[in-house]
Parts: C-alpha cells; structure tokens; sequence
C-alpha cells in the first residue's frame, strides 16, 4: 500500500498518519468544515473537507469517503476508532470498492458487533460467561421474571450498544420496570435497536481488557492485558498496563481465552477482547472490540510493538513475524484521557477555546493529541483534548512520572481531567491497586478537588514567601561592625 486514507479525526487520525509517514506511505486525510484547520488536516500529504460539522453529515458519511479515496487513488483505508470503525457494512462497502479495510472482515464485525452474538460464539470455547439471558429482549415483564430469577443485582444492557448507553443497573424489582424502559428507550435512540439482554451484576468488578493481533495464516497472539477500571459513565478515563492483580497464571489463561474468541469468528488485525474479573479473581468474557482501542499506547509501550504499523502489515498480507513466546513485559504503564471536562461538574463537557497549551515533554511521556493553542474545542465530537502516557521501570515509577507530567501540562480557557488524574494518582486505594470499577463512586467528590486546589494554592504561597525571603536576604546591606573607618576617612 502506497496511499492510505485515514477515515477519523483528531488524535487518532494524527498518531496513524505518523506510523504511516515512518513506512512511507503517503496520507490523505477526512475532516468536517469544524475540523478545516485541525493538525491531522494539515499533517497529511493530502485533505478532503467531506461535510458539515455534525459527524451524520461528514465522518459518518461512509459513501463520501469511498467516493473521496477512489477519487484520490487510495490504497488502504484506516478507520481508527469510533465513527465507522466498528461498521461491518463500512468495511464490506470498502472491499467492493477495491480498496483495503485496515481492520477485521465484516463478518467478524457483525458477529462481535453484537453482544448476544458474540457470547454465542465464545461459549462455543469454553469462555466462562457472567450468568444471563441468552436472546435479546423488550418484553418488561418477561425481562422481569429473568431478572428475579437470576438473582439481583442486575445489569441491562443494549444488544446493539457500547460506550455505556442503553446499559441500567438494578438493584431490586421495585426499580426494574422503570430501568428497562429507560434502558430500551435509550438504545433506540442511540442504535435504532431497543433490543437488550439482562446479566448478573458482578459487584466489585475489575474491568481488564485482553489486546490480540491475528494474521490471516491462523496465526493470533495476545500482547498481554490493560487494566481499565477507573472509568466514569461507563467510560474510561484511566488505564494501565500490565495490571497489578494479574497472576502469570492468571494472564495466561485470560490471553488464551481472548485468542480463543478471536478464533471463534476468524478474526484478522487488531483488536481487544474485554472481561470482567471478580474480587475472587473469576473472569468473564464481556465483549470482542473489532477496532484499535483508544488505550493502545500503554500496550505499546510495555511491548515495544507498534500496533499501528501491525495492523498495516496485516493488511497488506505479512504473517506476523514473531510468536507468542517472543512477546514479553517490560515496565509499566499509565495513560489519562485528557478530556475537556469538569470533573467537578459531573464531568460535563466544557467547550471553549485554549487559550493556552503547553504539553509535558520528558523520555518517559508521551502525549497523542489533536490540538493546538488558539483552538476550539467543539461540541460536535468526543470532548478528549489528549491521551498523556507516562512509564516506568515499575508501577511506582508509572505513577511518579504521571503526577509529574500532570503538573507540567499548562491548558488554560476549559477544565479537563487533569485535577481528576491527580487525585486518582495519589488515592491510597490506587496507589495499592485495591480498588475496582466503583472507583469513583465510593472514593470521588467534587470537595475532593476544591480541597487539592486549596492545598496547591497553600503550597505556592509558601513557596513564593519563600523565594521572597531569600530574594530579600541577598539585596539586604552587610552589616558594618566596626564604623570608626568611617569617621576616620
């Protein structure tokens, strides 16, 4: 492949276009009339505006980014995450168009597009599975003969879904018929399907995710695991990797089950295989990602492999050129997400411009953004700034340098995460890795900000009375002690 055209924006777009370049593989990048003077835009060797603003009207217009990458002679077409990544008739419409999706087959994306469909065909494995229904489901009152059945705590969740919609916690039957309600509605709105199935609730859950690469000569390897716990609305915000409570053990079996899956729909490039894990260190397959996971670098840097560049030589037809026994840990790994949120606010969106912007540099950081100062955040997309990656010879080290980098990274005109890195940094509970997907919930208040923001403002205060003192110190005059030479010059 000589052209690629890269079917995402903002750091996504940017971080593949930099693998590209490396191989010398020319760039051609979408964007929406938001995005004109984005540095994705003006990174690759070639840019086509393909709409509005809104994401229906440019990104994801999949037709429109066919017709742009015949137009323009393209090889290959990367779709990142989000958007159309995940889309199975995307992927099928760029192979009758000649072109190479940089991704799985769409069959393998329809079959673990689907919640139900993918357990079905990880069952066939052996993969252990939270206890549930089956089949989807929008009858409330059946829904709720299960539910009372499986035992509650339960979860709904929609068939179709992803990113936490459609996705309801219950924890009796006075709530549930409300929770389905809400639960169907939002799946409609959000995926066109109502469908949803019902599951235990895990209490005290850890959310670990297994990254796999596969060949199309039968060959799949896992590049061991993310822990991604620390998440807010059933989103993450923190991730780590290796996780603390993996035995070697343990990451094996979880490895070779996340390969089974993979095999389980014939599965080529990269993607991830997401699980559960109990305070008993039980694990249950949750779902298959067909995509490149926003959290890939922390896999990259305890690996030493370039997923990116992995997933293009796939593409282009390469067997892997290494096994399994060939992939080991080295160090560890954190990464913030970056958003422009106030986490004191319920983490709601703050859109504005940046005023000011200035990343953290270092030989153990490592920053993939999509902005510049003087931009706009806009409210059309996903409000992540960055990803900040930090790394280190141990978790200890990891964290160190995250706090450290926090501290160095300057963004003025929006509240972002930063505060919330912070704070997840330096809590007892993930300093010693005993903690879970209720982080938030049981240990996060906004007062826990306002209180770090009054003991920052105290420390520079007393380091600033501190500079003062000493800067008075050296303009003060010596003192003379003897003055008769004075009153005898």
């Amino acid at each position: 492949m000589k052209k690629i055209l890269v079917a995402n924006r903002g750091e996504i777009a940017l971080r593949i276009m930099r693998t590209l370049k490396r191989l010398g593989i020319n760039t051609v990048a979408v964007y929406s009339e938001a995005d004109r003077r984005s540095p994705h835009v003006t990174f690759a060797d070639e840019a086509v505006c393909i709409g509005p603003a809104p994401s229906a009207q440019s990104y994801l217009r999949g037709e429109k980014i066919i017709e742009a990458a015949k137009k323009l002679g393209v090889d290959g077409i990367h779709p990142g995450y989000g958007f159309l990544s995940e889309n199975a008739a995307f992927a099928r419409s760029v192979r009758e168009a000649g072109i190479t999706f940089i991704g799985p087959s769409p069959e393998a994306i329809e079959i673990m597009g689907s919640k139900l469909a993918a357990k079905e065909a990880a069952k066939k494995y052996g993969i252990p599975m939270v206890p549930g229904i089956e089949e989807a489901i929008t009858d409330v009152k059946k829904a709720k003969e299960i539910a009372e059945s499986i035992g509650y705590p339960i979860l709904i969740k929609a068939s179709a879904g992803g990113g936490g919609k459609g996705m309801r916690m219950v924890e009796s039957a006075a709530e549930f018929e409300e929770q389905m309600q809400r639960a169907i509605s939002e799946a409609e709105s959000a995926f066109g399907d109502g469908a949803v199935f019902i599951e235990k609730y895990v209490t005290s859950p850890r959310h670990i995710e297994i990254q796999i690469m596969a060949d199309n000569y039968g060959n799949t390897c896992y590049f061991f695991e993310r822990e991604c716990s620390i998440q807010r609305r059933h989103q993450k915000v923190v991730e780590e990797a290796p996780s603390a409570i993996l035995t070697p053990e343990l990451r094996k079996k979880m490895g070779e089950s996340a390969v089974k899956v993979a095999e389980s729909c014939n599965y080529t490039g990269a993607g991830t295989v997401e699980f559960l894990v109990d305070d008993k260190l039980n694990f249950y397959f949750l779902e298959m990602n067909t995509r490149l996971q926003v959290e890939h670098p922390v896999t990259e840097a305890i690996t030493g492999y370039d997923l990116v560049e992995l997933q293009v030589k796939v593409a282009r037809g390469e067997k892997l050129a290494f096994t399994q026994d060939d992939l080991s840990i080295k160090g560890h790994a954190i990464e913030l997400r970056v958003y422009a949120e106030d986490p004191s606010n319920n983490f709601l969106p703050s859109i504005g411009k940046l005023v000011r912007y200035k990343k953290p540099e270092g030989e153990n950081v490592r920053v993939d953004d999509g902005f510049e100062e003087g931009m706009e955040i806009p409210i059309y997309y996903d409000p992540m700034i960055a990803k900040l990656i930090t790394t280190g010879a141990d978790r200890n080290e990891a964290i160190a340098n995250m706090l450290k980098a926090i501290r160095q990274y300057e963004i003025e005109g929006v509240a972002t995460t930063l505060p919330f890195g912070t704070f997840v940094m330096q809590h007892p509970a993930f300093v010693s890795a005993d903690f879970d997907t209720n982080f938030i919930k049981l240990y996060f208040s906004p007062a826990d900000l306002e209180n770090q923001s009054a003991e920052a403002a105290n420390v520079a205060a007393l380091l600033g009375l501190h500079y003062f003192v000493k800067e008075k110190e050296k303009l003060r005059p010596a003192e003379i002690a003897d003055a008769s030479w004075w009153e005898k010059r």
